[in-house]
This record gives C-alpha cells, sequence and structure tokens, in this order.
C-alpha cells in the first residue's frame, strides 16, 4: 500500500504541476499528505524536521548561484548586452541559425562549468533577443536552453564539470574522462536530434514570436554596445570559473573548513559552489563598470528587479528538494529503491540503467537518483561488470547517461526554474521539454548501451 501511496504523490505532482498549482503550496501538502496515508505521521515533525530541513538546506547551498545568475542575466539585459549579442550571433550564423545560436552558447557555458539554473537565467535574456529578431516562437526558448544546458553538456561529453560527471567516480574509480568516443559520439547525437527537432517544430508553429510590443521597444533602442563588450562579461564568467574551480582555489590553505564553525568540510564540496559564486560576482561588476553609462540611471530598480526575480525559481526548486526528501523516508520507499536498482536483468548496463534513470525521474533530479542507486548497489554493479568483461568507463558514462533523462519530468526543479524564467506554463512549453531532455536523450541512451555492448567503451 505504501507504494502505490508513494506513486500516488508522485502522479498527483506531475499532474498538478502541470495544470499550473503553485509548487510552494502543492510539495509540502503531497508530502504530508503521503506520510498520513502511508504511516499515519508524525505529520508536524515530517514537515519541520525533513521537508523544511531539505528545503532550507538547499536554500543555504544554492542562493548565491540564484541571486547571482538572475541579476547577471538582468544585468545583461538592461545594459543592451543581450541584444548586441544576439544581433552579433545572427550576423554570424544567419538568422535562420538563431536556434542552433541559443544551444551552442547554452552548451558553452555549461560545459565549461557554469550552473545550468546560472546559464537559464544569463542566456534568457539573449535567447529571448534572438528569437525576436528571427521572429521565432517564444514557446521554443526554454525547450532550446534545456537541450543546450541539460543535456550533452551535462552527462554525455567527457570532462565536463557537472555533477553529474563527477559522482560515479568514487564508485567506480574512473575519471571525468571516462568513455570518451562513447560520450561524444552520444552528445553529438542528442545534439543532432533535438536541434532538428527545434527547427521542425519551428517550420510547423509558424512565424511570430508572440510579443510585438516588447520587439518594439527592444528595437527602438541606440545605445547598444559593441559585439566585444557585449560578450566580455559572458566570457568572464566562463573563464574566472575555471580559473577560481582548477587555479585559486586549490591554491588555497582551506584546512580551517575542518573546524565545527566551518561545518566540519573540506574544499571539495564547497569548491563548485565558490568559483561559480566568485565568477558571477566580479563579471557582474564588470559588467556594470563597462556598461556605466548605460546602466547607471536606473542601476537600483536593475539589481532590485533582478534579485526579485531569483526568489520564486529558488523556493520552487528548494521545496521539490524538500518533496522528495520526505518520499525517501517513507518505509515503503526502500521497497522501490531496492526494486528499480536490481532491475534489467544480468546486464549491468541495462541493469544500471533502468535503476538509476528511473529513480532520476522519482526523485526529479539526475544526481539524487544516481546516489541512491550508487550509494546501494554501486558496487555491486562494478563486481557485475568485471565479471561480464565490461570496463568501468562504460558503466562512468551509462551511469551519467541514464540519469539525464527521465530527470526532466515535469516535476524536476530545473524545469520549473527554467519555465518560471521564461514566463511560460509546463502546458505551453513542456511538450517540446521532453522531446529534447528526455525522449532524445533515452535514444541516445539506447546507442550508446548497444554500442558498448558489441564494442567495449572506447
Amino acid at each position: 500500500m505504501g507504494i502505490v501511496i508513494i506513486l500516488g504523490a508522485l502522479t498527483a505532482l506531475i499532474y498538478l504541476a502541470y495544470r499550473g498549482v503553485s509548487l510552494l503550496l502543492l510539495t509540502p501538502a503531497l508530502a504530508i499528505l503521503a506520510v498520513l496515508l502511508a504511516e499515519g505521521g508524525p505529520l508536524l515533525a515530517s514537515y519541520t524536521q525533513i521537508f523544511m530541513e531539505a528545503t532550507g538546506g538547499f536554500i543555504i547551498q544554492f542562493f548565491p548561484l540564484f541571486l547571482l545568475g538572475a541579476v547577471f542575466g538582468k544585468l545583461m539585459e538592461a545594459s543592451g548586452s543581450a541584444q548586441m549579442l544576439a544581433s552579433g550571433i545572427i550576423r554570424g550564423l544567419g538568422p535562420s541559425r538563431a536556434i542552433l545560436a541559443v544551444i551552442l552558447s547554452c552548451a558553452a557555458m555549461t560545459y565549461g562549468g557554469v550552473s545550468l539554473f546560472v546559464v537559464a537565467f544569463a542566456v534568457w535574456p539573449i535567447a529571448s533577443a534572438l528569437f525576436r529578431d528571427a521572429d521565432l516562437p517564444k514557446v521554443l526558448i526554454p525547450a532550446t536552453i534545456a537541450l543546450g544546458a541539460f543535456t550533452f553538456t551535462m552527462t554525455a561529453l567527457p570532462g565536463t564539470p557537472a555533477i553529474q560527471n563527477a559522482i560515479p567516480m568514487p564508485y567506480f574509480g574512473t575519471t571525468p574522462f571516462a568513455a570518451p568516443g562513447l560520450g561524444v559520439l552520444t552528445g553529438l547525437i542528442m545534439l543532432t536530434l533535438g536541434w532538428a527537432y527545434l527547427e521542425r517544430r519551428a517550420r510547423t508553429l509558424g512565424p511570430g514570436y508572440g510579443e510585438a510590443a516588447e520587439t518594439a521597444e527592444e528595437d527602438a533602442r541606440d545605445d547598444l554596445p559593441s559585439l566585444t563588450l557585449a560578450a566580455l562579461p559572458l566570457i568572464l564568467v566562463l573563464g574566472l570559473n575555471l580559473l577560481f574551480t582548477f587555479v585559486i582555489i586549490p591554491a588555497m590553505d582551506t584546512s580551517f573548513l575542518a573546524r565545527p564553525e566551518f561545518g566540519e568540510t573540506d574544499i571539495s564540496a564547497l569548491r563548485g559552489i565558490w568559483s561559480t559564486t566568485a565568477a558571477l560576482t566580479l563579471a557582474c561588476l564588470a559588467l556594470i563598470a563597462l556598461n556605466w553609462r548605460r546602466l547607471a540611471k536606473g542601476l537600483t530598480e536593475t539589481l532590485d528587479a533582478g534579485a526579485k526575480s531569483a526568489l520564486l525559481p529558488i523556493f520552487n526548486t528548494a521545496s521539490l528538494v524538500g518533496f522528495g526528501a520526505v518520499i525517501a523516508s517513507l518505509g515503503a520507499f526502500v521497497v522501490i529503491r531496492d526494486w528499480v536498482v536490481t532491475a534489467g536483468g544480468d546486464n549491468p548496463l541495462i541493469s544500471l540503467a533502468i535503476g538509476t534513470g528511473l529513480l532520476a525521474g522519482m526523485t526529479g533530479s539526475a544526481s539524487g537518483g544516481m546516489s541512491i542507486a550508487l550509494a546501494t548497489l554501486g558496487e555491486t554493479y562494478l563486481d557485475m561488470a568485471q565479471i561480464a568483461g565490461i570496463a568501468p568507463d562504460l558503466l562512468h558514462r551509462v551511469t551519467a547517461v541514464a540519469t539525464g533523462g527521465l530527470d526532466a519530468m515535469p516535476h524536476n526543479g530545473a524545469v520549473i526554474t527554467l519555465l518560471t524564467i521564461c514566463g511560460l506554463t509546463h502546458q505551453q512549453a513542456y511538450r517540446d521539454i521532453a522531446v529534447v531532455a528526455v525522449i532524445i536523450p533515452l535514444i541516445a541512451l539506447v546507442v550508446l548501451i548497444t554500442l558498448g555492448t558489441i564494442f567495449g567503451s572506447f
């Protein structure tokens, strides 16, 4: 009965989120209802000690990224940098390549280590200007950003600094460059199929952005920065993030983090957050300095608008984390976890893909589903692979790609955040997100497993 309740709560969450019900009300209500029906309580303890603890923990950890990402995106828009970049990219690739331009912009930033949440904030104004100039439907922007930020650069390309590419390493003894050939091939499948789908959808929907008044206002600007000046802040975000990640922070003495007042942690748990926070802060300051004449008059209003726009996305995403924590605390969830991680028969690649993929879909988190699966049976999968003569590098790549499909269900935090940033609903835009971020990655996963089974890791 407990399993039915968990699946029912998840189904209700997906359906009601799709219908536009506020997640801030929906997630705690469904979580507490699941506790009541499955175990009869304790309700208040489940809310305050599990739901709110997990929700608050996510906000504590990621609020700087949401805040600075939103401010950075607003500054890019207010300074005219977004519109100038859009014009420059269109001139370089041609108006017919606006979709590809947005995909590649997102891919470059995420592959450079910028958080996908930050990318969504930063690229949205650029994508909006690009699509307006190219007269493409606004409803395709979320799927276009999702393809560039949530798929091949997150799970497939070798060396990506995404957490999804890092979690398997201690379990399988691998590196971020595991199965590079298969990773590149899988990434190309996601990119080409996704791009082809979006171009076809644009032709089917026909021309028209959908906000003519906004277009006229943007077109009226005559104080745009140069293309070099407009691109420099994005380059700074990428470059500074790499610099802090691999040079500055590793050179710092961070032994003090082991003290109780700093949480008794180590730099490996904080380096990504520190790097992105520092990079975004410096990039925002540089953006203001480089565009002082354009931003000075309304700077306070611009910063205020950026800060406010970060609140709803982070609270929506954090509430989903709280919901997942409550569901995971139920006794029946152990049965589900144990079943999904052992599904797939004797082929460890298929079993691993099914287990991690389903857990990612249930939790709405690629990293969460992966962590549950590997923490439970990571060693078992490795033993099975050794018996079958399968390289650990292949296990690594299959694990990463498998979690990058079903995780992008309607209740996924990144999906909710992206739709909120773009000002669109699930009904308007999720269909296209599902194709490029769920269906196509699953097709690529099948190809990866097939080629890996036949040829091994390469």
